[in-house]
């Protein structure tokens, strides 16, 4: 089971285009949304942050923030309530994204951050941000060396399921969970648990820990945050999947190797121990061929260094 952003894609999102409906302006929205989402520790947010640092825009303080994970953010901003987040966010107060927003161009994957303002009387949308966050150029291969090892992979994302199908066309997964809340992660695990021998779980925020928890085999990107690396019984030494394809291989020969080392220590005992005992062993060979067992099962396992992980 592989998270989305920050597993799948580089987690370094950017916003790549600004639909500003109402008379509002681009810059003036992308401010507003900024300030709104100043405090939220969502890539998504971030990316707004730093597009209005790098316009050089003013981003206004905010008070009343309120963080909804898997829907977005609300936060008082220059006297005005902010909703920014999903669709569903907005939905939940009666509004709907602007249409101008359901036509623009993105590029393949985008997610769109609909900003909206609350009143007493109702809740209007104002604008769109389209967000980009690329693929990392080896995720399809290291998914496609996933399945030839006979794993089936699924991708779990709080994102909406457009942009998730269109992730998961280019990496080569079939099984796509979207839309799942942080607090869903754990129950879509459980819920594959009960279908399948073992899960693991790949993921790299704090949203992901409890998948992590839940999942037989939980695997930390080294780029992610602190809580899911503590929560992981895998930490990656990078930020490449293939760190997945590799520690399974490995580990896989491990086990062959523990196997084999287990039967060749069998063998020696059970022909040696018998002869001993009868006295039909000299002492200097009984130490010869102990002495032999203790190599030969060092050597198969310092074999485990020629296991190709690629």
């Amino acid at each position: 089971v592989l998270d989305k952003t920050g597993t799948i894609t580089e987690g370094r999102p950017a916003v790549a285009r600004i639909v500003a409906v109402g008379g509002m302006e681009a810059d003036e929205l992308l401010r507003l949304a900024a300030g709104a989402e100043r405090y939220s520790e969502h890539p998504l947010a971030r990316a707004v942050v730093q597009a209005a640092a790098a316009r050089g825009l003013a981003i206004p303080a905010a008070t009343r923030f309120h963080n909804m994970p898997g829907y977005g953010v609300t936060a008082e901003v220059e006297g005005r309530t902010l909703l920014v987040g999903s669709a569903a966010l907005l939905a939940r107060e009666g509004a709907a994204p602007p249409e101008e927003a359901a036509t623009a161009a993105a590029a393949p994957g985008a997610a769109r951050i609909h900003v909206a303002v609350r009143s007493d009387r109702f809740c209007s949308a104002i604008g769109t941000l389209i967000v980009a966050d690329k693929v990392r150029p080896d995720s399809a291969a290291a998914i496609a060396a996933l399945h030839r090892l006979g794993l089936r992979t699924v991708l779990l994302t709080g994102d909406n399921q457009a942009t998730a199908l269109e992730i998961a066309r280019q990496v080569g997964i079939a099984d796509v969970r979207a839309g799942v809340p942080p607090d869903g992660k754990a129950a879509v695990v459980r819920e594959l648990q009960t279908a399948a021998t073992r899960i693991a779980m790949v993921g790299d925020g704090i949203n992901d820990a409890p998948a992590l928890a839940q999942a037989d085999l939980g695997v930390a990107m080294g780029g992610g945050s602190d809580i899911a690396k503590e929560t992981g019984d895998i930490v990656l030494a990078g930020a490449s999947l293939n760190g997945v394809h590799a520690a399974i291989r490995l580990s896989r020969a491990t086990m062959r190797k523990i196997r084999q080392n287990l039967l060749l220590a069998f063998i020696y005992n059970v022909i040696a121990i018998p002869l001993a005992a009868f006295g039909m062993l000299n002492p200097y060979i009984s130490a010869a061929a102990m002495a032999l067992s203790d190599v030969t099962v060092i050597g198969n396992a310092l074999l485990l260094r020629r296991v190709r992980l690629e």
